[in-house]
């Protein structure tokens, strides 16, 4: 039986792309697109507490080729999922941010990239509306997060070259774009999706992008391989998978001081010869950066403190 790719999932009905959506199929299919299969699921799935979700890797049956309709036997072990929104096997995850309009909530970019850390996905940073920029906070945002060795990417509608850096970024990536509301998640979609979408079976549904509000997760295919998934959800998030125990594990430029406090098990909050604190106090670990981990550290222990409570 073939397998294939969950693009969404409407109403109990989950279009399927078949193979894993390389371009190398393509090829092999003398330039025509992959087979897009309307797809039912085996009630086992319910029975298994396993609902299917767009990005997930399937076996299906085909029932009918040449109405295009099948069933989905068996779902494939996922790398990871979220369920909210619900998808699987997200590989990056795009964390947009705005110079200004809104203010950039750096706590909400901190929590995404300890949840990517966690997950196994890629993160890149993507600062957008670079041309409100009027007193130079592009600077500002990108010496905060060079530090961390993620990949950071200023962007502008309005700057070609810049989505071009961005095309290449998503090339081979299964991407979700995350970020509160109004950093322009959406005009970045539709540019991607003007430009560089590829044809899924009989019809595109690019032009559909921008008319209505997303309701749902779907994932579209790039011209250069990999996929960008248009969901709703990610503007608001909690860090639920991380303990305070480990907190630090997920700041990458604390690992400097790994090791090097006064006390085992240190915090990096209030302990005295705290190796964090001195690279703080040394400018090589951003002040803002800094504060937040200490407030999502407290945060998180009171959480732990209080899990016998009613």
């Amino acid at each position: 039986m073939p397998e294939g790719i969950i693009l969404k999932g409407v109403g109990g009905f989950y279009s399927v792309l078949m193979g894993d959506g390389s371009l190398s199929e393509d090829k092999s299919s003398e330039g025509s697109a992959p087979a897009l299969y309307t797809c039912k699921a085996r009630g086992i799935h319910r029975k298994e507490e396993l609902t299917p979700l767009p990005g997930d890797r399937v076996i299906f049956r085909i029932l009918d080729e040449k109405s295009k309709t099948g069933c989905i036997d068996r779902i494939l072990d996922r790398i990871n999922f979220f369920t909210r929104p619900a998808v699987a096997n997200i590989d990056q995850l795009a964390i947009v941010l705005a110079v200004t309009n809104p203010q950039p909530d750096l706590m909400l970019v901190d929590k995404l990239l300890i949840t990517c850390q966690v997950k196994g996905i890629r993160p890149l940073i993507i600062i957008n509306k670079i041309d409100l920029d009027t007193e130079n906070q592009v600077e500002a945002l990108k010496k905060v997060y060079d530090k961390t060795g993620f990949t950071v990417l200023p962007l502008t509608k309005f700057s070609p070259e810049a989505y071009d850096l961005l095309h290449g970024e998503l090339a081979g990536y299964t991407t979700a774009f995350a970020g509160q509301s109004g950093v322009g998640k959406s005009t970045i979609l539709n540019i991607v999706m003007n430009n560089w979408l590829m044809e899924t079976g009989d019809i595109s549904e690019k032009i559909q992008r921008g008319k209505h509000t997303t309701r749902h997760v779907q994932l579209f295919r790039l011209d250069k391989g990999g996929f960008i998934l248009d969901t709703p959800g990610f503007s608001a998030y909690t860090v639920t998978e991380v303990s305070h125990f480990d907190l630090q594990d997920y700041y990458p430029e604390f690992a400097k001081a790994s090791g090097s406090c006064r006390f085992k098990g240190c915090s990096h909050t209030s302990e005295p010869d705290c190796a964090v604190k001195n690279l703080f106090e040394k400018g090589k670990i951003d002040k803002g950066r800094y504060i937040r981990y200490t407030e999502l550290y407290r945060e998180l222990k009171e959480a732990y403190d209080n899990r016998y409570r009613r």
